[in-house]
């Protein structure tokens, strides 16, 4: 369980924080840059949450998944070293990767086939969406990075995971405009 009784510490004050293993790193290290932009993605999704009340399949759906993304920056807060922590880290498991497809395919088949790329926007909900669907491929990008670094043990459920939720939060996006009826299409060379 978790108590934070003490939000400052002052041990961050000299530009280092502390991984799940309590190992520090500097505060512009890729690992703390990849768990932070999952924190970004999580934020975002809050958001997009001020949006989807009236929306109760997507707003419980989004509710879990910042609930995986906690999950999901504990995973990469904590490196399976293969050294013992006294505890047992949380992962993120492909049962999470599964549920996300599940609910991808659950809101995509309410939806027309697309005929051009949807520009961010419509509704508030789907521009919030779109935003962490953007943040999400950024963290997506920076996990990457760090799991091609052999010194850097990442959990290729935590990748799978990541790029599943940008589909979902795309589809999403498009299921809250009136299930693609209020999109925002792209239309190539019209502002020449």
């Amino acid at each position: 369980m978790v108590v934070l009784n003490r939000i400052y510490t002052r041990t961050g004050d000299s530009g280092t924080t502390a991984l799940g293993s309590g190992e520090r790193r500097p505060k512009y290290d890729l690992r703390v840059s990849s768990y932070g932009t999952v924190d970004e993605t999580n934020a975002t999704l809050g958001l997009a949450r001020l949006h989807t009340g009236a929306l109760p399949e997507v707003d419980a759906m989004l509710a879990r998944i910042q609930n995986d993304l906690f999950d999901l920056g504990a995973d990469l807060a904590t490196p399976d070293t293969g050294e013992p922590l006294g505890y047992e880290p949380l992962r993120i498991l492909a049962s999470q990767v599964d549920r996300l497809e599940a609910e991808i395919d659950s809101l995509n088949k309410d939806l027309s086939p697309l005929r051009s790329f949807v520009l961010p926007g419509g509704s508030p909900a789907a521009a919030y969406l779109h935003l962490g669907r953007t943040v999400c491929r950024r963290a997506e990008r920076l996990v990457v990075e760090l799991a091609a670094d052999p010194a850097e043990p990442v959990n290729p459920e935590a990748v799978k995971y990541l790029n599943r939720l940008s589909d979902f939060l795309f589809v999403a996006s498009r299921w809250v405009n009136d299930k693609g009826a209020a999109d925002v299409l792209w239309v190539p060379g019209k502002t020449r």
